[in-house]
């Protein structure tokens, strides 16, 4: 069975490196004559491309999976196939737990994904790859780095219409963060070369895309394994040169690595959003050792003066871990009073759980699971009431909102991230384009997203 004229569909589970992942198959499939299809149903080939983060993540990418399975029965599929994070990670484990899925590729089978999928078609078997800690597998060097780059051609293609899509700046993390695998199935930290960015930019210009939505495992690292740690500083001005860029949106960075120029950078070069995605995880100084991280309470208190003093109306979002092994009353609490302080704009709570080859695993002083709920319970109630305070600080701010929705006037202002920093409502107007700008002011709030009225 060739490829030419099968129709195969992707689904994108994770985070917004996954989505990039799955538009670079999608590129290299259409490329190589597959049609691309939105509904699985109508697909003969169902390709999830799961997510191994955490157990709830996994618990998704595996129903996921079940459910198109069933699409052979009832539908036109031939074959549901696992790609993304979780099959890397658990590979041949997968394929033995799920008969589900009839077959489980990892990331090196992504460049011949065409083959993979036909062999799999035609009755033939692909074998699951086998777990194995991928930061070993990259050259070290700088200059072997940048020859592995080059070898990878870029090809991309987009599977929805949205004026925001991720770029992918870097792959991978030399980080060891105790509680974090993902190092071990993603790799070293492999920057792109600026040109590789620079030139799918211009693509995605030219493709609908407004707001660009730089991403990475750690996006304040980027440059840094081709030993120019300014590199981000003097990609942003570029970025912000392209025709038809008008947002560009930096994501996940580290607040230990968040040097005075690229602060000032992302301040003051035209298109860069003043948002900040600061990657926490807990304010007590002593839980972060642990975590085998850096910073405390009064550092990063420190830092968001410094981000406010330069932009008042700056956008904050941060993730936190509760019940890390060994967080005692204190530390705890310590985190409480750091996020009542914090003002931020969005925040993410997760309780601890063990992953598997992950440092924390091993750690002694586990923390009970009730106690765990307790103190997630608690302050999800505390994060709930200082976001809702934040985006009533915002009523009277004149803000730009990029039209998401159509029909419901739903979008997204400077300060808020894709999916999971809140909306903005604009009103007063019955029609709308998705990707038009519209100058508004904040009016009221409705939770963590806001109303506006149109200028």
């Amino acid at each position: 069975m060739s490829a030419s004229k099968i129709k195969v569909s992707l689904t994108t589970l994770g985070c917004s490196r996954n989505e990039v992942d799955s538009e670079e198959l999608a590129g290299r499939l259409s490329d190589d004559g597959w049609e691309l299809v939105s509904n699985p149903d109508d697909a003969e080939v169902v390709v999830i491309n799961t997510c191994g983060f955490i157990e709830s993540a996994k618990k998704d990418s595996i129903d996921a999976l079940i459910e198109a399975n069933t699409l052979k029965n009832n539908g036109k599929a031939k074959a549901v196939v696992a790609v993304g994070c979780m099959a890397e990670r658990y590979g041949q484990e997968l394929a033995s737990a799920l008969p589900e899925a009839d077959a489980i590729l990892g990331f090196d089978d992504y460049k011949d994904i065409s083959k993979r999928l036909t062999t799999i078609l035609n009755g033939g078997k692909v074998s699951a790859p086998t777990p194995q800690d991928r930061r070993e597998l990259l050259p070290i060097s700088p200059v072997e780095r940048q020859v592995e780059s080059k070898a990878s051609s870029f090809s991309r293609k987009r599977l929805d219409s949205s004026p925001l899509a991720p770029l992918k700046i870097a792959s991978g993390c030399d980080r060891k963060c105790a509680f974090c695998a993902i190092p071990q199935f993603r790799g070293a930290y492999l920057s792109r070369r600026p040109t590789e960015v620079i030139d799918e930019a211009k693509w995605l210009a030219k493709n609908g895309v407004s707001e660009l939505f730089l991403v990475s495992e750690n996006t304040t690292s980027y440059g840094k394994d081709l030993r120019d740690l300014q590199l981000m500083e003097k990609l942003l001005p570029e970025l912000a040169s392209i025709d038809g860029i008008e947002r560009i949106r930096l994501s996940y960075l580290q607040p230990a690595e968040i040097r005075p120029t690229l602060l000032q950078a992302m301040i003051a070069t035209p298109k860069v959003m003043p948002y900040f995605d600061l990657s926490f995880q807990h304010a007590s100084g002593t839980v972060l050792r642990r975590m085998r991280r850096f910073g405390d309470s009064e550092k990063f208190l420190h830092l968001l003066s410094q981000i406010r003093a330069l932009n008042p109306q700056a956008g904050i979002r941060s993730n936190f871990i509760v019940g890390f092994p060994g967080e005692t009353d204190a530390e705890y609490e310590e985190l409480v009073t750091f996020i009542s302080k914090a003002r931020l704009d969005a925040i993410g709570i997760f309780g601890y759980s063990d992953e598997d080859k992950t440092e924390a695993i091993e750690l002694p002083n586990k923390i009970e699971e009730d106690v765990i709920r307790e103190r997630l319970s608690e302050i999800t109630t505390l994060v709930d009431e200082v976001i809702s305070q934040r985006a009533e600080e915002r009523i009277g701010e004149r803000i730009r909102v990029l039209i998401e929705d159509s029909e419901t006037g739903e979008g997204r202002a400077e300060h808020q991230g894709p999916e999971v920093d809140g909306s903005t409502f604009v009103r007063g107007r019955t029609r709308f384009k998705v990707g038009e700008y519209v100058d508004a002011v904040v009016s009221e709030v409705e939770g963590v997203d806001l109303v506006a009225t149109p200028l």
